[in-house]
């Protein structure tokens, strides 16, 4: 069969050939949602004009970046053959396949197979998870997908049935270690109970630039920084918020923390700790600009939940989960170690 033409430039007529399979890039939805299908014939009057404006003008309901994100993505083709150039010019008479992708919130509850899963504990009421760094807890603006939720989904889709999949607590996205999620409605909420009266255990591992004191409770409000709404900040009448930390060894310009949250607030031990004065080495956020020559390599705060303590749910058992610091957060903890017997 003869070959089609390369999709820059001018559609010409050598482009309508249907191809064979083999030449067939056929976009890939398993797990997704299927897309809305729209056939279009390209009137002759928008012959010379720019692909992506033409169906701008016939399917004026989708926006042109979303309809230029669609023919990078594939889900353009005319007689078959995928059209990938926003700019390609069109000479009237072609017949298109427009595959009007869902947004991509739509797809925020979809169970995702490939996401890593580390599970330390599980019965049929409650998940325990070792979370890796740069994993987001649940799908947002720039992240519908991806997530633990959607790792969750994938491991027991039951958990659908269940708000946000059984989460009932986040770490931030670059923070690893310990979660628990309820697998029933009757967990959640006894989870969620326990977390309002403070009785869950929560033990953190940091490390923090400067030499702060060997132990201390910071007792400081935070809620939403009134000028930067991505950041905390100690707020004035914020939601209360109190951190116990004690150091474990001091290094040259850094020291290794334990922290214990009372309460759980977004970034309340990153803004706690920047606002005493030792903001976690690593931090984009609350961090200094400058940072320690060791750590040149480290590219997240340096902050991992070791330890989780609670109530079962449903026995009553106390429970206390402990895991190996992250693998990163151990190369840069010995390679700070060595620094001092150098």
């Amino acid at each position: 069969m003869k070959q089609s033409a390369r999709t820059t430039g001018r559609l010409r007529r050598v482009d309508l050939i249907m191809p064979t399979p083999s030449e067939n890039n056929e976009p890939d939805y398993s797990g997704r949602a299927a897309p809305d299908i729209r056939i279009l014939v390209i009137p002759g009057k928008a012959g010379g004009q720019r692909l992506d404006a033409t169906l701008a003008g016939l399917i004026p309901e989708f926006s042109r970046s979303r309809l230029q994100a669609w023919i990078r993505d594939g889900l353009v083709l005319c007689e078959g053959r995928v059209l990938n150039d926003p700019k390609m010019r069109l000479n009237g008479g072609e017949r298109l396949e427009v595959r009007a992708a869902p947004p991509p919130e739509a797809l925020a509850d979809a169970p995702e197979a490939d996401i890593p899963l580390e599970v330390v504990f599980e019965d049929e009421h409650i998940l325990v998870i070792n979370k890796q760094a740069g994993l987001v807890v649940h799908p947002g603006s720039g992240n519908w997908s991806g997530t633990l939720l959607n790792a969750l989904l994938a491991h027991d889709p039951a958990l659908a049935e269940i708000p946000r999949a059984g989460i009932v607590h986040r770490l931030d996205k670059d923070t690893s270690g310990l979660m628990v999620v309820a697998r029933t409605l009757q967990a959640q909420t006894d989870l969620v109970r326990q977390l309002q009266a403070r009785t869950v255990k929560r033990h953190y591992a940091a490390l923090v630039m400067g030499n702060p004191p060997p132990q201390g409770t910071i007792d400081e409000p935070i809620d939403r920084h009134p000028v930067h709404r991505t950041k905390m900040a100690i707020i004035a009448g914020g939601r209360e918020a109190r951190t116990h930390f004690r150091v474990l060894e001091r290094f040259r310009g850094c020291a290794w923390v334990e922290c214990i949250l009372d309460t759980g607030r977004t970034h309340q031990i990153r803004v706690h700790m920047a606002h005493l004065g030792f903001p976690l080495i690593g931090d984009p956020v609350y961090g200094l600009r400058r940072s320690l020559p060791i750590a040149e390599g480290f590219n997240r705060q340096a902050l991992h939940a070791f330890q989780l303590g609670l109530r079962h749910p449903e026995t009553g058992r106390e429970l206390l989960w402990k895991v190996p610091l992250a693998e990163d957060f151990q190369t840069l903890l010995s390679a700070l170690q060595q620094s001092l017997a150098d």
